[in-house]
């Protein structure tokens, strides 16, 4: 009877060991599918952040068109009749608060020096005022949206 209770030992030592394997194998499994599960749930939430910050430009790029509209017509309302003119400039400065509370922000340019990290320039301009390489106008200006550039400011330089 000893060789037979030899066997029967061998036999439950060789399926423990197997049941062992099985049961590690499964549990890496799980480690793997939990793994590849946070990586998937950060790459989404990641997308989604890409996704609503590239929304957010498209808006505000069009909210700029409207700005410079504004920006082009407020100098001509001389001519216009009192409350339209105080009307547009309350839109104006309105539009101009709801960037602003979006960390939409104009990139200082006239009397600046210039920096193609920021001016996009037009062209020079004789300038008595301002010394050479320093923005002397602005066509249009440029702005950032918190430390990004949404658009370079449009100037000439003084030269």
């Amino acid at each position: 009877m000893g060789e037979r209770e030899d066997n029967n030992v061998a036999v439950e030592t060789d399926e423990r060991d197997r049941l062992n394997a099985d049961v590690q194998r499964e549990h890496d499994l799980y480690l793997r599918a939990l793994a590849d599960f946070e990586n998937y749930r950060r790459r989404v939430e990641r997308d989604r952040a890409t996704a609503l910050a590239a929304g957010k430009r498209d808006v505000i790029g069009s909210l700029l068109e409207v700005i410079d509209g504004f920006d082009r017509a407020l100098p001509y309302l001389t001519e216009a009749p009192p409350a339209v003119a105080e009307g547009l400039r309350a839109v104006h400065r309105r539009l101009l608060d709801l960037l602003a509370a979006h960390s939409v922000t104009a990139v200082p340019s006239v009397g600046e020096p210039f920096d193609p990290a920021v001016h996009e320039a037009l062209g020079t301009v004789e300038s008595s005022e301002y010394p050479p390489g320093t923005v002397a106008e602005e066509t249009q200006r440029g702005y950032r949206l918190g430390d990004d550039l949404l658009r370079p400011a449009r100037v000439r330089v003084a030269q």
